[in-house]
């Protein structure tokens, strides 16, 4: 079994099995974004649960800047209380011989309105969504951009000192730095637009600047879009290019994913736009695995393990992604939320994860005829994911999962959570 076998990455590092626990967004960090003891508890239970890679939610280099409330984040130099609390998640998190690596990120323009009115972004490009919870953003100076890029060093480095044992830069979901990658979100006429080379300068800089930091021996991966799927976004043969330059640079492992706020892919959501269509050849594991087909097509040119996570449900499209050299890491990140103990149980011999994601609905059947409309199922489809983060909420808070609450009670429990979230960080900002 390919699953069960170790990996040896680059840097030297050693994974004990192909299974890895993709990153989830958790919300469990407090108004300071300091780890609280439910996500210690959270990575715990994972831990147990027997991936050989865990991979950190958000961990923000900005704290004007975050994905959702809860989010881990650095306001600048940590002190002695949150490298005591990142050091008790850490080891937590590794206490089954896993690798805990911290996925470093800052959300741009995808930063929410409660958070921050007026984000920085590359370029003043407002994200085309209805509803009015994301401000139109101001575009970035070049200093600002060179802080950044100091800052996601910086960020690397405390997460080292900390006890993680890699981490990842977060270059994809339409967050900061994939809004540099797309020509659609990036439209600078500096040395940071236009062109790919230049379009890239934000990431490899960002990469050169915590190999520096971090040193030759310690994991770096990059989770990149396999493409935006937008027209005129970034498209499947620009991914391509970056990875080639991302392995010349030394990076550890290409996590390969795709879709942004816009095109959530990554969910298997419908979009508000129409989807663009990638020219790659398609496969019967693409019926399960959304990006596999586009990890495969990378792996026939690039020698770096890649990582392939989205929709993976059964132990034999997993294998067969292995055997195939389609994927050398499969991430698992949803079924974790309702079986923590699913990477044990498929090293086991378990056949199939459950596919909860099927059964869930916001809609009762009576309003079922709604779903025509793209708009609802895009609210629901995203509805359906605050349930997950509910679960999220219940493992951390308890140790277990609740499986029995509805799509609409998480929903309720979500938002209102980060209501009160948002209310207490504004009164310790007064």
């Amino acid at each position: 079994m390919i699953l069960s076998s170790a990996i040896q990455l680059p840097c030297g590092a050693v994974l004990n099995n192909r299974i890895a626990k993709a990153a989830m967004t958790e919300g469990l960090a407090d108004t300071q974004g300091v780890p609280t003891p439910e996500l210690q508890r959270l990575y715990g239970i994972w831990s147990d649960g027997g991936a050989g890679l865990q991979i950190s939610g958000n961990i923000h280099i900005d704290a004007d800047h975050l994905e959702r409330a809860g989010n881990v984040f650095f306001g600048g130099q940590p002190d002695e209380a949150m490298m005591d609390a990142l050091k008790s998640w850490t080891k937590a998190a590794t206490r089954n011989g896993n690798h805990f690596w911290a996925q470093i990120s800052h959300a741009g323009r995808q930063t929410m309105r409660g958070i921050n009115p007026r984000p920085k972004a590359p370029s003043a490009v407002k994200l085309g969504l209805p509803g009015g919870q994301f401000g139109m953003p101001v575009a970035l100076t070049e200093d600002e951009i060179l802080n950044l890029i100091g800052r996601f060093g910086q960020a690397a480095l405390h997460c080292k000192n900390a006890g993680f044992t890699g981490v990842q830069i977060h270059a994809a979901h339409g967050y900061l730095i994939s809004q540099f990658l797309s020509p659609k979100s990036n439209q600078r006429n500096d040395r940071w637009g236009g062109s790919l080379v230049n379009r890239a300068r934000f990431l490899m800089f960002t990469v050169n600047t915590v190999r520096t930091l971090v040193g030759p021996a310690f994991p770096i991966s990059v989770k990149l879009n396999s493409a935006d799927f937008q027209r005129g976004g970034f498209a499947f043969e620009d991914s391509l290019q970056v990875a080639r330059w991302l392995q010349d640079a030394g990076v550890d492992l290409i996590e390969i994913s795709g879709g942004t706020y816009e095109q959530p892919k990554l969910l298997g959501i419908e979009g508000m736009e129409a989807e663009e269509t990638q020219t790659v050849a398609e496969t019967t594991l693409a019926r399960e695995a959304y990006f596999v087909d586009f990890a495969k097509a990378m792996k026939s040119e690039l020698t770096i393990p890649l990582m392939v996570t989205g929709g993976f449900r059964s132990a034999s499209a997993m294998e067969q992604a292995l055997r195939n050299r389609a994927a050398d890491v499969i991430g698992l990140a949803r079924p974790l939320c309702v079986m923590p103990e699913a990477p044990k149980r498929l090293l086991g011999g378990l056949a199939m994860l459950p596919k909860v994601e099927n059964q869930l609905k916001l809609l009762p059947e009576w309003l079922s005829g709604l779903r025509k409309i793209k708009a609802v199922r895009s609210i629901e489809g995203f509805a359906i994911q605050y349930w997950f983060y509910s679960q999220i909420y219940a493992l951390g808070r308890t140790g277990r999962t609740k499986p029995t609450v509805t799509v609409f009670e998480a929903l309720r429990e979500v938002e209102s959570y980060q209501r009160s979230w948002l209310k207490e960080r504004r009164a310790a900002k007064a």
